[in-house]
């Protein structure tokens, strides 16, 4: 691995956060929809196989007395498999196009084996939802998509198959298209296709199929070509779970393991947990060469400046970024195993390299996929899924799911057998453990904050934002105006809220002075603070979000990553950041509120811009500098942003 310029050139981090030319989808539904069919017509009709294949599953189509030659042996790798034509283990198959590289998780549909569709589905972009036209919508396939709901997978194709057997009829597929909508109106997924086919025949699949002239959108190929996916590496909060303690002599002593999310440098102030002891990084190892800078995938050694007591199941993070930190805590469940799960049973619970005893304190309710409300339950049985409280012998660091998948899952063992029997999303937190601490003033004021008001799963709404859209005539979104005081933030977006109005649009406008007028009345300006009053406001603003309408919110809000966590919160590409900029000494002299006058006459300190640092984003949606550019023109740059 070479470095230069102090990116790395490991395919598996730059290339993927600037090229995205990777997408990973899965495949899931009922038991016999066609998954492995499908995806064997993908490779076939995109000449993805080598002819040696095609002769020999021709040649073993022939000898099981099939007419037609069976594209599921493609993936379907087990002899069982291949006996019970069914997928039983996740298959992954890798194939690519001209525009786009695939990874491909083919997993089960038998009931029994939700395990493997969790495991295929956690590390995917989009899910393909397969739909019998025959049978129409099952409990597997709802099953299926709820779960990729938790999973947070951001794209869903439901692809209605085998619309051979019900003579291409347009009315079937509207009807399950019809019952599928009604359905997802409850799911936390923003973006969901559907597309008529027949993985057999090879309808809609590859090619445009004539048998559906009534269909006017792409085929599903050309849908996984195009569709935008945004990097899912959370690369902002710097989690480093130890793996291992290399010491090959008394002078190197190093930490291993794998950067789960977030970015590091040598230099870089980091905090060790559970201890809560701090220190710098000093190196990055890796086989090859040291690093100038990791990212999340890279496996890596880091020796730090300072001699701290750290072994594996450990956690290295930023110093003034930490994740929450206890032994109590909230997550939904999805049970896998055959004898029904225990409230106050002793199971093992692994997340990250950490491994601790863990009770099933309570079982808050359970999930009925078919509907989605909840129901009141005492225990969760197989492929069940449910929100539980746990308790952990001993803490562990993590981050609600929403907002890191690495550090927000888990799964659960069963002592005697060793055997996985329930995988988790992390959704809240509760009291702080005694045996955690952190030496940081800041650290301690951050996770006392996520304790009190930890990210959770947003249930569904009574009234879903879908049909508020609908009412309201445009889709809501988010705009959040960042940068210093002066530079234009408020000016415009009053002027863009009044444009807005005017043209019939349902508006709120968040503002700094506000809120800290009310809402966040007992905060002052402490990073902590400053951290908690974004985190607030991120909570207030997707609220008015779910309820149709166009938020926008002007903040100075200094720190990516608090920034960061906000858009978190949103649907992806609804959250849209507007970097409003100018000249510090144009600021100064406009000088709105009188701040910088204090600040120079040293009645304040800590003002961004002044005395204290702003961290500009990488990627803004739109940067928006006031030096050059009139209110009315940017407000007219930002209309075209939302489509308005």
């Amino acid at each position: 691995m070479s470095e230069s310029n102090g990116k790395s050139n490991n395919p598996n981090t730059d290339n993927k956060y600037l090229d995205m030319d990777l997408l990973r989808f899965t495949t899931a539904g009922s038991v016999d929809d066609g998954k492995s069919t499908l995806i064997g017509r993908l490779f076939y009709d995109s000449k993805s196989i080598f002819e040696d294949q095609m002769e020999a599953i021709e040649k073993s189509s022939k000898s099981s007395g099939e007419e037609d030659v069976n594209l599921a042996l493609l993936t379907d790798g087990l002899k069982a498999e291949r006996e019970q034509k069914i997928t039983i283990d996740v298959a992954y198959r890798y194939f690519a196009t001209p525009k786009r590289k695939f990874i491909i998780a083919d997993t089960p549909g038998h009931t029994q084996y939700t395990r493997n569709m969790v495991t295929g589905a956690s590390t995917a972009d989009l899910a393909i939802i397969l739909v019998d036209a025959s049978k129409g919508l099952l409990t597997q396939s709802r099953r299926h998509a709820f779960i990729s709901s938790l999973l947070r997978i951001p794209h869903l194709v439901v692809a209605i198959n085998k619309m051979d057997l019900v003579g291409y009829d347009e009315k079937v597929f509207n009807e399950i298209v019809s019952e599928f909508r009604s359905f997802a109106k409850k799911l936390n997924v923003s973006d969901i296709t559907y597309i008529p086919i027949s993985a057999l025949k090879g309808d809609n699949v590859v090619d445009k199929s004539e048998n559906t002239d009534w269909y006017n959108g792409s085929t599903l190929l050309h849908h996984l070509e195009t569709v935008k996916v945004d990097a899912s590496d959370n690369i902002v909060d710097f989690r480093f779970p130890v793996q291992y303690v290399i010491r090959p002599n008394q002078n190197f002593r190093g930490f291993s393991g794998r950067v789960a999310s977030g970015h590091v440098r040598p230099g870089d102030e980091i905090t060790v947990l559970p201890s809560g002891l701090s220190s710098k990084v000093k190196r990055i190892v890796t086989r090859d060469e040291d690093l100038e800078i990791a990212y999340p995938g890279d496996s890596i050694t880091l020796t730090i400046e300072d001699e701290i007591d750290t072994s594996r199941g450990d956690m290295i993070v930023r110093k003034n970024n930490v994740p929450a930190v206890s032994n109590e805590f909230e997550a939904y469940i999805c049970w896998m195993n055959e004898k029904d799960m225990e409230l106050n049973k002793q199971y093992v619970l692994q997340h990250t390299t950490r491994t601790v005893q863990v009770f099933m304190e309570d079982l808050l309710y359970r999930m009925n996929v078919d509907s989605l409300t909840r129901e009141d339950a005492t225990k969760l049985g197989l492929n069940e899924i449910g929100r539980v409280k746990l308790k952990t012998s001993q803490p562990i660091f993590y981050d609600p799911y929403q907002v890191n998948q690495k550090t927000g899952s888990f799964i659960i063992i069963d002592p005697a057998t060793n055997v996985t029997i329930g995988a988790g999303m992390i959704r809240a937190g509760s009291t702080e453990s005694k045996s955690s601490k952190d030496t940081s003033e800041a650290g301690i004021k951050s996770k006392q904050t996520r304790q009190k008001s930890p990210n959770v799963v947003w249930e569904p709404w009574n009234i879903p934002r879908e049909e508020r859209e609908q009412r309201n005539g445009h889709k809501a979104s988010l705009l959040w105006f960042t940068g210093i005081s002066g530079a234009g933030k408020s000016t415009i977006a009053k002027e863009l809220e009044r444009k807005l109005w005017e043209n019939g649009k349902q508006t709120v406008l968040l503002d700094g002075d506000q809120v800290r007028h009310g809402l966040n009345g007992d905060l002052g300006f402490s990073a902590a603070d400053r951290t908690e009053n974004i985190r607030r406001v991120g909570e207030v603003a997707r609220l008015f979000y779910e309820h149709g309408n166009i938020v926008i919110c002007t903040f100075v809000s200094p720190y990516s990553k608090d920034r960061e966590a906000a858009k978190q919160l949103f649907p992806k590409g609804d959250f849209k950041e507007v970097h409003i900029t100018c000249d510090p000494k144009t600021a100064q002299e406009r000088d709105p509120k009188g701040l910088y006058k204090k600040a120079q006459e040293g009645e304040i300190s800590g003002l961004t811009g002044y005395d204290a640092d702003y961290e500009v984003s990488d990627d803004p949606a739109l940067t928006i500098d006031t030096d050059s550019m009139s209110v009315d023109e940017a407000v007219e740059e930002i209309l075209k942003l939302i489509g308005e």
